[in-house]
Formats: C-alpha cells, sequence, structure tokens
C-alpha cells in the first residue's frame, strides 16, 4: 500500500513538473535560499557605494535629486544618458528574485531616471511568479509625490506585461493614467522642457504606449555563468549604446544579470552578480567619460541591479 502510494505521488509529481516548467527551480529555491542567504551575509560588506543592498537610505550631501536640472530644455530625451534600475519593484521573495534594495521613493531620490516596472493583467507588480507587493496605481502614485517635489525631472517609465492575462495590462495601465495630464504616452521624442515634471511612457516589444526604445543587449545577455564574461558583455552593449545613442528613440543597456536557471549559475543570484559588476561598471563608466568628452556622446538608460549612489551619480556625471 505504501509503496503504491508513493509510486503514485511521484508519478503526480512529474505530470505536475511537466506542465509547469518552473515548479522545479521555484522547490530548489525554496530549499536552498535560507543557506543562501546566510552565506552571502557572511562574505559580503557593503563598504562600497557602487553596490547597495541595505534598504536604509542615507544619501551622501553630494546626491543629486534635482540632476536633470543642469540639462538643456532643447536637449532630447534619447539625447540624455540615464541611470535605470532594472525590475525596480523586485525587493520580495527571496535572493532568487530580489533585484533591489531600496523602494521606489529612495531610487528616485538617488537619481534613478527610468523605472523598469513588471505588471500583470490584475495591474499587480511582478517578478516572475512573485507579485510584489504594490500595484500599478502605487508605481504612478510614488512617482507623481517624488515630481510633485522636483518639478525639473522627468521618469521615464517601461512596462513590461506579464502572465496572467498580459492581454490586459495595456488597459490596464490606460485606466490608471487617464485623468493626468503629465504623463507623456504617445511615440514622439521629448526634449528635455517637454517633459520636466511629467512620467514619460516606454514602449518595448508588444507594449505600444510611449516613446520607442530600442536594447543593445542580445537574446540570453542576462544569464550568468561566469561573471567575467558577463562584464565583457556589458561593455560590448555600452560600446554599441555609445554608437548608437542620440538618434530618433532611446537606447538601453544592461548590468543586470542572474545565473538562476542555469547550472554552473545557480548561485549567482542577482546580488552576487551586481556585487561584483557594479564596482567594474563604475571604473569602466570613468574611462569612458574620458572619450564622451574627447567625442561628445551619450549611453541612453543603463538599467542596473542593487546601484549604489557611487555608481548612480557616475552615470549621471556621463552627461557633462
Amino acid at each position: 500500500m505504501s509503496s503504491t502510494c508513493s509510486t503514485t505521488q511521484i508519478n503526480r509529481f512529474n505530470h505536475q513538473d511537466k506542465q509547469s516548467p518552473n515548479m522545479r527551480n521555484i522547490l530548489i529555491w525554496t530549499l536552498l535560499a535560507p543557506l543562501l542567504i546566510a552565506f552571502q551575509n557572511d562574505c559580503c560588506c557593503n563598504a562600497q557605494q557602487d553596490f547597495n543592498d541595505k534598504a536604509d537610505f542615507h544619501p551622501p550631501q553630494s546626491n543629486a535629486a534635482d540632476w536633470m536640472a543642469s540639462i538643456e530644455d532643447r536637449k532630447l530625451i534619447s539625447h540624455i544618458t540615464i541611470p535605470g534600475s532594472h525590475d525596480t519593484m523586485a525587493r520580495h521573495y527571496g535572493p532568487a528574485v530580489i533585484c533591489q534594495a531600496w523602494r521606489l521613493k529612495d531610487q528616485l531620490m538617488a537619481g534613478i531616471r527610468y523605472l523598469d516596472i513588471r505588471m500583470n493583467g490584475n495591474s499587480i507588480i511582478v517578478h516572475g511568479l512573485f507579485e510584489q507587493k504594490a500595484t500599478f496605481a502605487d508605481v504612478i502614485k510614488i512617482t507623481q509625490e517624488f515630481l510633485k517635489d522636483h518639478k525639473k525631472e522627468t521618469v521615464l517609465l517601461r512596462v513590461k506585461p506579464e502572465w496572467p492575462s498580459k492581454g490586459r495590462v495595456k488597459q490596464g495601465v490606460q485606466r490608471v493614467i487617464q485623468g493626468y495630464n503629465n504623463i507623456i504616452f504617445t511615440s514622439n521624442i521629448p526634449t528635455m522642457g517637454e517633459a520636466r515634471g511629467k512620467i514619460v511612457l516606454v514602449q518595448k516589444d508588444k507594449f505600444d504606449l510611449g516613446i520607442p526604445i530600442h536594447g543593445t543587449d542580445k537574446k540570453g545577455d542576462y544569464k550568468v555563468i561566469d561573471i567575467g564574461k558577463k562584464k565583457d558583455k556589458i561593455m560590448i552593449n555600452l560600446q554599441n549604446a555609445w554608437k548608437e545613442c542620440g538618434k530618433d528613440r532611446v537606447i538601453l543597456s544592461y548590468s543586470s544579470g542572474t545565473g538562476i536557471g542555469t547550472i554552473k549559475g545557480m548561485l549567482l543570484t542577482p546580488r552576487r552578480v551586481a556585487r561584483e559588476v557594479n564596482p567594474w561598471l563604475h571604473r569602466y563608466l570613468e574611462d569612458l567619460k574620458k572619450k564622451i568628452i574627447e567625442q561628445p556622446s551619450c549611453v541612453g538608460v543603463i538599467a542596473m541591479d542593487f546601484p549604489g549612489f557611487d555608481l548612480i551619480q557616475a552615470v549621471i556625471k556621463l552627461n557633462h
């Protein structure tokens, strides 16, 4: 009786696993998460300002909450280098899921001006299978509150539809933003003067509200099994962004990455990747700034995981 029952349970599990490819990964991470958290806490410190994994927000005196005030009104949004956060609201449900430490309002105060919002048809913010304790209405409200106090800034907001009910995401966005007169959702690239105090929606893939954006990353670049190779990909993508920036669309590059879903890189969470990539990225941007001084250009949006104040400032300084 016991043996028959066990066989039936195994068969049932295998059947469910075939129906849901992510189930095995979720089970593995449920078991490994406590051990991994302990390991990362033991081996990681937060002394540097390029990488931040602390929720507490203590900006230095040099923090630039109004850094866009110095940008000329006539400059197009597509001609500006902009610090962004990858998976902006992913702050809950363990190391395999979390990509940011600061709350949205703190990211904005730190200088982040590109938000990467993953939303399902119920207007819930998600990262993959995991709801992130916020709705799209929450995102708009927090961003509006920031812009009310920082009228010379603008915030680019990209919405990526996620399941369930991807087809309802656009309608959900339209429902929330109706009535606001400071949200740009047309495809024309605005100047900085036209965008001040406003949210600018960004269209990508099948989401067609807002200004067009083009990613330099290749398919699968986010998967990391070797951090050295990941740095090489980031460098190539930023070089391509430098060549393409300043045209009729915003250019987007990512420094974020994860080994989740791979065998060789399964312990490379977004946090572990960012801890090594972010200081390197800061140094690379310092070198890139010298080239931009010699040959004025921009690199568009750089979307990052766990950025610290110094790294965000390094992105901003590419505009000067």
